[in-house]
C-alpha cells in the first residue's frame, strides 16, 4: 500500500524532542482521590471561576514552598548532583489548535504561589488563545524546534544539563490533564522532576490526582505526604482565596428616627 509522506511540523517536532529528553527519567506514579468539598463549594459559587489547571498549579507551588525537595532537580552531567531552586516554576500543558493543527505547548508560570490565583489563570487562558509567537514560552520552544538537527540536540543538551537553564526550560513541576474532554487517568512523562495530573470533579466532591516524579530525587513516602498536604491546601488557602472573591452584600443604610 502506498502512503503519503507528510512533513513533521514544528509543534510535533517539539513533542518528539520532549519525549526523547524524557526517556531517561525514571518516573514513578502515585495516585489518590482527594476530598475537595470546601474548594468545590467555593469555586461553584463564582460566575467566572479560575480553571482547575491554575488551581492545582498554585496549590502544588504552595506545598512546595514549605518542602524544598519539591523544588529540587536531578542533574547527571558532568557528575550527579541535586539543584535546589529558591522558587517553583510551573510548566502548564496547553492544548490548542495552532495553524490548523492540534498541539500541546507548555506555558511557563513563575512562582505560582506568589501570584493571585486570577493572575495564574489569566496566564493560562492567554496561552490558549493568543498567537503562539506572542507567548514567550511558546516562541522559545518553537524557535528551538526550527533549528536543523545538528544544532537542535545541542540546544536541548544545554537546556537539560545546565541547572539554571533546566529550570527555565522545563520548570520544577508540570501540570497536565484531559479532564476538559472527559474522565481518564493520564500518566504523562516529562524531563522535569514532578508532573501532576487531575481528573474530573465527581458528584461526591472528590477528584482523582496523579503525581509522577523522578525517583532519583525522592521516594513514595514524600509524595504520599505531598498529596495529603495538597488536599489541605486546596480546601484551605485556595478555597479562602476563592471565597474572598465573592461579592459581599451591600450594607443597608439605617436612618435615624427623630423623636
Amino acid at each position: 500500500m502506498r502512503g503519503t509522506i507528510r512533513k513533521v511540523s514544528l509543534r510535533r517536532r517539539f513533542i518528539i524532542d520532549l519525549m526523547r529528553a524524557s526517556m531517561g527519567v525514571p518516573l514513578i506514579t502515585l495516585s489518590r482521590t482527594l476530598d475537595v468539598k470546601a474548594l468545590a463549594e467555593a469555586r461553584g459559587s463564582l460566575q467566572n471561576a479560575p480553571g482547575w489547571a491554575a488551581i492545582f498549579a498554585k496549590a502544588f507551588s504552595l506545598v512546595a514552598k514549605g518542602d524544598p525537595i519539591l523544588r529540587t532537580l536531578y542533574l547527571g552531567w558532568p557528575w550527579s548532583y541535586f539543584y535546589e531552586l529558591p522558587r517553583s516554576i510551573g510548566m502548564i500543558a496547553i492544548a490548542r489548535n495552532d495553524a490548523g493543527e492540534d498541539c500541546i505547548l507548555p506555558q511557563k508560570v513563575m512562582a505560582p504561589d506568589e501570584l493571585p490565583l486570577d493572575r495564574v489563570d489569566a496566564l493560562i487562558r492567554y496561552a490558549k488563545t493568543a498567537p503562539a509567537d506572542d507567548v514567550p514560552a511558546f516562541r522559545k520552544m518553537l524557535r528551538v524546534s526550527a533549528l536543523p538537527w545538528p544544532l537542535r540536540p545541542l540546544v536541548w543538551a544545554f537546556g537539560l544539563h545546565v541547572p539554571r537553564q533546566r529550570a527555565n526550560y522545563f520548570g520544577s513541576f508540570g501540570v497536565t490533564s484531559v479532564s476538559a474532554i472527559g474522565a481518564g487517568e493520564l500518566h504523562a512523562v516529562s524531563p522535569g522532576p514532578y508532573i501532576l495530573t487531575y481528573g474530573v470533579l465527581k458528584p461526591d466532591m472528590t477528584i482523582d490526582v496523579v503525581i509522577r516524579w523522578d525517583h532519583r530525587v525522592t521516594d513514595a513516602a514524600v509524595i504520599a505526604r505531598t498529596l495529603g498536604r495538597l488536599e489541605t491546601v486546596l480546601n484551605t488557602a485556595i478555597a479562602r482565596e476563592l471565597t474572598d472573591r465573592q461579592p459581599q452584600p451591600e450594607a443597608k443604610t439605617v436612618r435615624a428616627v427623630a423623636t
